[in-house]
């Protein structure tokens, strides 16, 4: 039986890497899908592969800082597919690299808004849709970066990320007994358009990989299935939890 039969999903930064990858699983899986994300054009392919395999996909593009499109990507849920189940909560950036005495407010503010203050206004309309469903499951995406390991030049990307710890670790507290599950999802370095920003050549790719204990990075696809169990119910009795999909660069010290 598929893992999501009947469940209608939202996924944010749907137009590549890690969001692209779980629409598409969330889709095999058997959810009607809600993609977001900025760039139209990739969220339009997407839809197509998604239907090439049978599944269901609708689209709204838009900007995850801004409380209009959140709102309005839960009540294109509703209207089109009846109502919400789970939400992967995954856009967000890199944000402006560098010493913290060199970042401007603006660089600061601009990566704690699309990271953190985006989730916030995601959860804040999701939320009354899954308890009208009877509860739901949350994930944001986090990061080991601001959890196990500092990084320099990384300050706001790490605050922001340890933000939605926090922001996951609150809300299961307080609607769990709605039966809304929330998780934040921690992967290591993935093989995505952002981690290539930070690993932009041979000599940094290998560095990155030489990091994690399995002396490589992930495909996209094998975050997706970690979202899938947070997602589904193989996961009924997780939640608040800072789970961590790195490849052990957490724990690596060789």
């Amino acid at each position: 039986m598929s893992a999501l039969k009947n469940k209608v999903a939202i996924v944010t930064g749907a137009s590549s890497g890690i969001g692209f990858s779980t629409a598409k699983l969330f889709a095999r899986e058997g959810a009607r899908v809600v993609v977001g994300a900025r760039r139209q054009s990739q969220l339009d392919e997407l839809v197509e592969e998604i239907a090439a395999e049978g599944g269901e996909a609708v689209v709204l593009a838009g900007d995850v800082k801004d409380a209009d499109y959140a709102h309005a990507l839960v009540e294109l849920a509703t209207s089109h597919y009846g109502g919400l189940d789970v939400a992967f909560n995954n856009a967000g950036i890199l944000g402006a690299p560098g010493p913290i005495t060199e970042m401007t407010l603006a660089e600061w503010d601009e990566t704690i808004a699309t990271n953190l203050s985006s989730a916030f206004l995601c959860a804040r309309y999701q939320i009354p849709a899954m308890q009208k469903r009877g509860g739901g499951s949350i994930i944001f995406t986090s990061s080991f970066v601001g959890y196990t390991a500092g990084m320099p030049g990384m300050a706001a990307y790490s605050a922001s990320k340890a933000g939605l710890i926090g922001l996951s670790q609150s809300l299961a507290a307080e609607y769990g007994s709605a039966g809304i599950r929330v998780n934040a999802l921690l992967p290591g370095g993935t093989d995505t358009a952002m981690s290539r920003q930070f690993a932009s050549t041979p000599e940094s790719l290998a560095f990155v990989q030489g990091l994690h204990a399995m002396k490589r990075i992930a495909d996209p696809d094998e975050i997706a299935q970690s979202a899938l169990y947070l997602a589904s119910a193989q996961s009924s009795f997780t939640t608040g939890t800072a789970m961590l999909v790195d490849g052990g660069v957490s724990i690596n010290r060789t």
